[in-house]
């Protein structure tokens, strides 16, 4: 009897410690949005010091709506630039993200669709509106990376690459000559998500209390942008904060992050959400909007009411971005289904900018 008791006081305890580990792993998912001043240093694989990469977003579709042909010319022009990673603009998975870590969609519109060996290379994903609708915290579990190793989803995190060819630790010993890309997590800004009643449900997990996430996003990116030395500073989130096609600008990322943005100079922001390619010049300050949101489903046309102001490119298609920067000029090229060049960007800052 003495010895009965002693197994079921072990087994409570083994399942109260099982129970507090799925609550600290829990926790640690829910709250990965908090490095986002640590940038992960690195250094650009070049010869030359240069970085090159690919953008896509809006493309977890399995496949269908030219996502597979996309995937085709990333491929091709990524081979050709010797990419080093491919960011992802968010809604990764349609329609409503993954139903969990073991969803076959991830498969089916991931592993099995960028299979060229260009592309075989570090994915840095946010998060969009269509992914916070399935489960939330598969999408950044560690569980999908073992499936497979290119994935890098968080809601917000820094990656700065250094340009001088020299280690990661003597980047600010080259006058800050270096890239560094700022990842936000957007939907929780906007307000239309938040409403009662709501035709699609979110999973908000690691996101409420919601005003006190917002300010942790800002002040996080405050601080990082604000104690950055690099030569180049873009921001990555899922929506735009202009854009002339169906969903237009998003009035909430105007009021909160552009004021932070035009303070520190940022030099791109660049985002998916419209299903379009799209270059906006602000008329403002320095910054260039970049959609990259071509990467399946499209063709919904130019906004009625869009505010047209600084206006540079807009293709209602199918299609992706890529980036080849050095310490001294910065190249964006967009590309149609076809893989054909449809527009090109370039900037200069000579050696007493940085």
């Amino acid at each position: 009897m003495l010895m009965q008791r002693k197994n079921n006081c072990m087994l409570k305890k083994k399942i109260v410690v099982i129970v507090l580990l799925q609550l600290f792993l829990s926790c640690l998912l829910s709250c990965q949005y908090l490095p986002l001043t640590n940038a992960r240093q690195l250094v650009a694989k070049q010869a030359d010091g240069s970085l090159n990469f690919l953008v896509v977003g809006d493309w977890g579709r399995k496949g269908h709506y030219n996502q597979s042909k996309v995937a085709y010319q990333m491929g091709r022009i990524g081979k050709d630039l010797d990419v080093e990673f491919i960011i992802s603009t968010g809604d990764n998975f349609y329609d409503d993200g993954l139903t969990g870590v073991a969803d076959t969609n991830f498969s089916k519109s991931f592993s099995q669709i960028y299979t060229a060996k260009s592309l075989q290379k570090p994915w840095y994903a946010v998060l969009g509106n269509h992914d916070y609708r399935g489960d939330v915290l598969a999408q950044l579990s560690p569980v999908l990376k073992k499936i497979d190793k290119r994935w890098h989803c968080e809601r917000s995190f820094t990656l700065k690459y250094n340009l001088s060819g020299l280690p990661s630790a003597s980047a600010s010993d080259v006058g800050g000559s270096a890239v560094e890309l700022f990842f936000v997590d957007t939907p929780p800004f906007v307000n239309k998500y938040w409403e009662k009643p709501n035709e699609h449900h979110y999973d908000w997990r690691g996101v409420t209390p919601r005003k006190k996430y917002i300010s942790h996003q800002l002040q996080k990116l405050d601080n990082a942008l604000r104690t950055s030395n690099a030569t180049w500073k873009i921001v990555i989130g899922h929506h735009p904060i202009r854009s002339v096609g169906h969903q237009g600008d998003t009035r909430e990322l105007i009021q909160q992050i552009l004021p932070i943005l035009e303070q520190y100079k940022v030099d791109l922001y660049i985002n998916g959400h419209d299903h379009c390619l799209e270059h906006i010049k602000s008329l403002t300050s320095s910054i260039q909007y970049l959609t990259s949101g071509g990467g399946s489903k499209s063709w919904r046309g130019i906004d009625k009411k869009a505010n047209m102001d600084g206006l540079v490119k807009y293709y209602d298609g199918q299609g992706f971005l890529s980036l080849e920067i050095s310490g001294t000029h910065l190249h964006a090229t967009f590309y149609d289904v076809q893989g054909n060049a449809i527009h090109k960007l370039d900037l200069s800052k000579s050696a007493h900018n940085f």
